[in-house]
């Protein structure tokens, strides 16, 4: 009796293992534009995008390790990989979209720590994270809008 309940399971059981892996964005390895590098050598490190989604960056996260909310919405998958070859004690990343309405969330290689940053300032309002205590590693990176399907070009720059 206890294998045919275990057989009657297992189709269920591996349903919902797939729809959770599908409702997984965060955990995406691939890019939509360029990766970035950081190592000993680098100054900085540059990549070109645009925005342009419509899933809620709250579904990741709704608030960053600071308590600030996570705003805007991209496209499902990061778009950018960064990759810290050491530790950082500060760095920033800083979208150019020409002073248009943008947003950030970082994800850490630990996919827990996440890091969100939106309008700067009226005079501009591209949206930057500045922090410190970046781990060596893989980071995911969403550059977004405030609305849905807001197409803005940038540029996105990560220096220490």
């Amino acid at each position: 009796m206890f294998s045919h309940f275990k057989r009657f399971m297992r189709g269920p059981v591996l349903l919902g293992c797939a729809a959770m892996v599908s409702m997984a964005p965060a955990l995406a390895q691939t890019a939509n534009f360029g990766s970035l590098t950081l190592g000993t050598n680098s100054t900085s490190a540059s990549a070109n995008g645009n925005t342009a989604g419509f899933f809620s960056l709250s579904n990741i996260a709704p608030r960053d390790r600071n308590g600030d909310l996570c705003l805007g919405y991209a496209a499902e998958n990061p778009d950018h990989i960064l990759t810290l070859q050491q530790d950082y004690e500060d760095l920033t990343v800083q979208i150019d979209s020409g002073g248009n309405d943008t947003t950030l969330l970082i994800q850490g290689p630990d996919n827990n720590t996440i890091r969100c940053g939106s309008d700067t300032s009226r005079r501009n309002p591209d949206a930057n994270v500045v922090d410190s205590g970046w781990r060596a590693g893989t980071y995911r990176i969403w550059v977004g809008s405030h609305h849905q399907n807001q197409r803005y070009e940038y540029t996105i720059t990560v220096s220490p």
